[in-house]
Formats: structure tokens, C-alpha cells, sequence
């Protein structure tokens, strides 16, 4: 009897600890992906980015990754979760930089409160409301590097009223741990672990969007984002007396940044247009000038069948004093196949220049074939 009764006790107190999932929808998935890669073209000589390397073996069939998806929402509350892991060289991950140290990172992981079917917060690693993202796979960001694909860790609020959108987001740093700089897709354009990262910045999306029918839109916005950027180079050193001992970070020379994006995307059925102006101002510790461009983006694409062929082209000039780079171009041509479970993707790119670790842009030329294929389950 004393069994069964410290039996039904302790199964009580566990109904009271544990919450509840009975009214509960979880998902949990996966993915692979791998890619075939040709250079044509390359002022760069080591192997992973060597043309003459790739003549004589024909290119290279890597960059393969498995992706962990988990999902979960309430369906009579307002919590839900989103969570995606990546395995693997095709993580987009920068493995000298992150907080692993592997080729092992959390891409994705936050917590969500409805407030109402209109507006939600977001806590954890979540999307940058900045502008848009291309859509190609490999080639990326292009000339956007930096301010397209980011995935930062803080708080974020979304929602509408009407025909106008707004987010409002606090990002406390670009990704976990102490000195790790990596926002997994759009990756090397925020310092590394030895020189600086971003932290404590806030960002702003404000836009309009203008129905012409059931499949037609146009949509018309403004980003800004401002914060800090912290200095890394000798972090121990700065955060200590001579003796070793804890002290106030003096010797730090930490930084600002900021940025503002003019946007415009259009879906009109099977076509979509966007467009992007990006002024960018950064004061990089431990540098004389401050890194002062401009980019530009373009993007088009049109839907048939289960084809969508699509264009990204960028241009960027820079105002940073001490730097002599010309305008510099990238546009990446691209074709993708829905086959079912998944995509294949066709995509070249074509540069003469890219975004530094600064985020300012050099001169360079690369040339690459893409062909990718992925699958979901």
C-alpha cells in the first residue's frame, strides 16, 4: 500500500515538473547535400580554389553536409521552438572561427512567443531582419557579404499591421561563446576570433507591401542596423594587470559599425524581381581608416514547371580612404530542378572582386561551376 502510494505521489510531482506536450506538434527531419565544383578562373593558388589544379583532375565532388532539422509548437499555446544542426565540410561554417571548432554548428535555434497571429518574438539564433538573401546556393551572398544571410543571437519582435511590416531586434553577438565570429552562411566578413566580431548590435526592418492580385506583389523597405564591434586581439592581455590578474578592459580598442539598406522585392506569378542599395560605415579596431562602400544588388528569377532559373548580380565600390580597389562586379547565373525530395542546382559564378573580413571590398578574379544536389527526409 505504501508502494503504491509513493507510486501515485511521485507520479503526480512529475505531471507538475514536466510541462505538458499532449497538445503538441513536433517535427523532426533531416537533409544531405554535396556539390560538384569546377574553377575556371582564379587569382587564388590553393588547391580548393586552383583552376589549373582543376584541369588536370576535372574539379572536385565535396562540401557534403547532413542537416538536423527540429521543430515544435503548441497547439493551445503560444510557445514554439526551430532548431537546425549541421554536419560536415558543407556546413557553411568557418571552422577556424566558430564556437566549436568543428566542422559542427547550430545554425539555427530559437524560441518563439506568439503574441497574436500578427506579431512574434523570437529569443536565441535567428535571422537578421536586413534586406533580403539571395537565392542561389553556393555561390552566396556575392558582393552582399556580410549583410545577407546572417543568423545572430539575441531577441528579436516581427509582425504587421495592415500592408506594413516591421521587426525590431536586439542582437547581443554574432554567435555563441566568447570570441566566435560566425554567422554560418554569410561567413568572413566579421573580423575572425583573433581580431574583432560584432556584438551589441540593434537592427530595424520597416516595409511596405502592395498586393496587385492574388499572385502579384510589390514590396518596398528600409533597413538599418548600428552596434559594437569588440576587440579581440589581445583579449586576455587587455582584461588583465601585469601580474596576470583581472582587471578593467582599458587596453581595448574597441569599434562601431553601421549600415542602412534601401529594398525592393516583386513577385509577379511565375516571375520575381529585387532590388538593394547597401551604404556601409564600420570603424574596425585596431585600423587607421574607417571602411566606408556602397553595394548594389540585382536579382531576378522566373518559376515553370518545377524549373526556376534566376540571376544575382552585385556590384560595390568603396570610399575608404587608403583603398584604390575599382568597382568591383559578381553575378552568379543559376538554374535549380524540383525532383521530388529535394533540388539540383546549376550555378556559375562569376567575380572580379569580394568583401574582406573588414568588410571592404579587393580585387580579385573567380570563376566557378556549381552543380549541387540535395535531399530532404
Amino acid at each position: 500500500m505504501k508502494t503504491r502510494a509513493l507510486a501515485t505521489a511521485a507520479a503526480a510531482a512529475a505531471a507538475i515538473a514536466i510541462p505538458s506536450l499532449a497538445a503538441a506538434s513536433t517535427s523532426l527531419s533531416g537533409g544531405v547535400w554535396a556539390s560538384y565544383r569546377y574553377v575556371t578562373n582564379s587569382d587564388f593558388a590553393s588547391p580548393a580554389f586552383n583552376q589549373y589544379l582543376d584541369e588536370e583532375t576535372g574539379g572536385d565532388i565535396g562540401r557534403e553536409a547532413l542537416i538536423l532539422y527540429a521543430d515544435h509548437t503548441q497547439d493551445d499555446g503560444p510557445w514554439s521552438l526551430s532548431a537546425e544542426t549541421r554536419f560536415g565540410p558543407g556546413s557553411f561554417t568557418d571552422v577556424a572561427n566558430n564556437s566549436t571548432g568543428d566542422n559542427f554548428v547550430i545554425h539555427k535555434l530559437w524560441v518563439g512567443y506568439d503574441f497574436s497571429p500578427d506579431w512574434k518574438a523570437y529569443i536565441g539564433k535567428s535571422q537578421v531582419p536586413f534586406g533580403w538573401k539571395t537565392v542561389n546556393f553556393w555561390p552566396g551572398d556575392l558582393l552582399m557579404g556580410g549583410y545577407g544571410d546572417q543568423m545572430d543571437v539575441g531577441g528579436k519582435v516581427s509582425g504587421g499591421f495592415g500592408n506594413f511590416g516591421l521587426s525590431v531586434a536586439y542582437y547581443h553577438q554574432d554567435d555563441w561563446g566568447e570570441t566566435s565570429t560566425d554567422t554560418v552562411d554569410d561567413n568572413r566578413h566579421w573580423g575572425s576570433s583573433t581580431t574583432y566580431r560584432k556584438i551589441q548590435t540593434g537592427v530595424v526592418d520597416f516595409n511596405y507591401t502592395l498586393q496587385h492580385g492574388e499572385n502579384s506583389s510589390s514590396q518596398f523597405g528600409i533597413s538599418a542596423q548600428a552596434g559594437r564591434l569588440e576587440d579581440l586581439s589581445n583579449l586576455q592581455g587587455d582584461c588583465s594587470d601585469a601580474s596576470g590578474n583581472p582587471a578593467s578592459c582599458s587596453g581595448m580598442d574597441n569599434g562601431s559599425h553601421n549600415a542602412v539598406a534601401l529594398y525592393y522585392q516583386g513577385q509577379y506569378g511565375p516571375a520575381t524581381a529585387k532590388a538593394e542599395v547597401i551604404r556601409v560605415n564600420r570603424d574596425v579596431p585596431n585600423m587607421t581608416n574607417d571602411v566606408k562602400n556602397t553595394r548594389y544588388a540585382l536579382e531576378g528569377g522566373y518559376a515553370f514547371g518545377n524549373w526556376f532559373a534566376y540571376l544575382d548580380a552585385t556590384a560595390a565600390t568603396t570610399d575608404t580612404d587608403g583603398n584604390n580597389a575599382d568597382t568591383v562586379h559578381a553575378y552568379a547565373p543559376g538554374v535549380r530542378y524540383d525532383y521530388g525530395p529535394g533540388w539540383f542546382y546549376v550555378e556559375y559564378l562569376k567575380s572580379d572582386g569580394d568583401i574582406g573580413r573588414n568588410g571592404d571590398i579587393y580585387e580579385a578574379d573567380f570563376d566557378a561551376l556549381y552543380v549541387t544536389m540535395d535531399y530532404y527526409f
